[in-house]
């Protein structure tokens, strides 16, 4: 799934250099003189800072020698480094993808949350999604005429601090009720950083200031004007650790991508030399030679090139002048669910986002998340039914290749419980695999939550209906009209028009259904 920005430059081959090489073979994420990427690590500023420690994956893989790698270090324990998943800060949505006009559901970290604009503070805001009345969902609502959130069962009005402040059922010369705590609904503390919506999953209100003493992770090149960074959003129907492990894994793309990744051999893996740095409860970064990546946990996982590894002075000038980085920010929604935003910044070819929709590059983003997803869905009930403790002993990791992945697991037994912490709100079981169709669903886990594929969704079924009617009226002009009151020019030209038109209908149907609803890959034939 790395892959997936490679892909949007390949299908757009002003953004690839000259004389490149076959990408994703000779670095970690993406080939040097290809991309001329980042001539420096991103900017990218958080509240903990990473203590020095060394783990480097050697063969055989240390997860496969436990007594050689012990779950927990004195020097650690000494320290309590551990990973608290409730004391970091967490993104629901990119903001360009959220309707000021009405309130949106949301699950993150196993936690139902409404997302909703409020006009009078000029901020968006994250509530529990429950009214305290009688526990109906509040993303269902609307927002009303003064600004406030209002629950659509009984009318239940809300404002930005989560304050009831009108209950059309109560008589206004009466008891307030409205002013009890009991009808207030949980707000999150919440905020805008790098064009995302996070919030901070504990009500506490010891935590209402947490903004001024720890900051979301934050990105530069997200903000900075002169990079483009189009963003994008997908539900995915396997959990967050294997989400993370297969964004960490580039052994894979030139077998899982192969049908996308038309430049990529398909025999074309090779040994890789990834070694693992700095890993410790804040995460870890991890290093290749010209490449170089980052694990900031809960979330992000990010890959760049490292400038001191560029081979030759030509490749130094040029990577001055292009940079380049791939984002992947990385959300646990619940058992078997999570959530992936993906954003790749970059500072050249920036006039082709200002003409190409933004859709058509999620197109080919949706295909490539696509060609793994059944594999992972299915691994990720085979680790569940050996465990997760279980999982160095399950799985053969012997290469320098799954560095980063054994890395990650490491970081997950040693400082995060060896799992996600979902304060017993579910058995532990995993949902049942549901038919390939709904596995590969794409309208409801991309196109209802992306605005610009939404809309070209729409729009793109309007463009079929009117050409449908356009090919029946043809043909009903033509049987309507007497024999000699149009010329044979004209009702042949009527005829094509027709045929022209269910054609093209046809092919719009087929083309909404396979972009925009499920496409399915068939691995044997790609």
């Amino acid at each position: 799934m790395e892959a997936m920005v490679t892909f949007s430059v390949h299908s757009l081959p002003i953004l690839t250099a000259p004389n490149t090489s076959t990408p994703l073979r000779k670095s970690m994420f993406f080939n040097t003189q290809q991309l001329n990427s980042l001539t420096k690590p991103m900017s990218l500023v958080h509240g903990n800072k990473s203590k020095s420690k060394l783990f480097t994956a050697l063969s055989p893989s240390p997860l496969t020698e436990p007594s050689k790698t012990p779950e927990t270090d004195p020097e650690d324990e000494a320290k309590g480094e551990k990973f608290d998943w409730y004391s970091e800060w967490y993104p629901v949505m990119p903001i360009c993808d959220l309707d000021k006009r009405r309130p949106h559901a949301k699950k993150v970290l196993g936690i139902d949350v409404v997302v909703w604009w409020d006009r009078n503070e000029g901020a968006w805001q994250v509530f529990d999604d429950a009214c305290p009345h009688r526990l109906a969902p509040l993303s269902e609502g609307r927002i009303d005429q003064w600004g406030r959130l209002q629950c659509v069962y009984h009318g239940w009005c809300f404002n930005g601090s989560g304050e009831c402040k009108f209950i059309p059922q109560a008589p206004p010369d009466g008891t307030q009720f409205h002013t009890f705590k009991k009808a207030c609904v949980a707000a999150y503390p919440s905020t805008v950083q790098n064009n995302i919506l996070w919030f901070w999953p504990n009500t506490d209100p010891q935590y209402k200031d947490i903004l001024a003493t720890k900051k979301p992770p934050y990105i530069s090149e997200i903000d900075d004007p002169s990079y483009t960074s189009l963003m994008g959003n997908r539900d995915i129907s396997y959990g967050y650790e294997v989400l993370i492990e297969n964004l960490m894994d580039p052994a894979h793309v030139p077998y899982a991508h192969y049908g996308i990744m038309q430049k990529v051999d398909r025999e074309g893996g090779r040994p890789l030399e990834l070694s693992i740095e700095n890993l410790d409860a804040h995460g870890f970064s991890a290093n290749q030679g010209s490449s170089k990546s980052k694990f900031i946990p809960p979330a992000i996982f990010y890959a760049y090139t490292d400038p001191d590894q560029t081979p030759s002075a030509e490749t130094q000038k040029s990577s001055a002048q292009r940079k380049f980085a791939l984002i992947f920010i990385c959300i646990p929604v619940s058992p078997g669910q999570s959530r992936l935003i993906w954003c790749f910044p970059r500072n050249f070819g920036l006039w082709i986002d200002k003409i190409v929709p933004r859709w058509i590059f999620h197109v080919g983003q949706n295909l490539i998340l696509d060609s793994d997803l059944y594999l992972l869905h299915v691994e990720e009930h085979k680790i569940k039914n050996v465990g997760p403790a279980n999982w160095q002993k399950a799985c053969f990791v012997p290469t320098k290749s799954d560095a980063l992945v054994v890395g990650f697991r490491k970081w997950l037994n040693k400082y995060a419980g060896g799992q996600v912490d979902w304060k017993g709100k579910y058995s532990g079981a995993l949902p049942p695999t549901p038919p390939r169709e709904q596995l590969l669903d794409r309208y409801w886990s991309h196109v209802v939550h992306c605005r610009s594929c939404n809309l070209a969704y729409k729009s793109l079924n309007v463009v079929e209906v009117v050409l449908q009617i356009l090919s029946v009226a043809s043909i009903g002009v033509v049987a309507t009209m007497k024999h000699g009151t149009i010329s044979a020019l004209t009702r042949n030209s009527m005829v094509v028009l027709a045929v022209l038109s269910f054609a093209m209908s046809k092919w719009l149907a087929h083309f909404i259904y396979k972009n925009f609803r499920y496409h399915d890959y068939d691995h044997a034939f790609c």
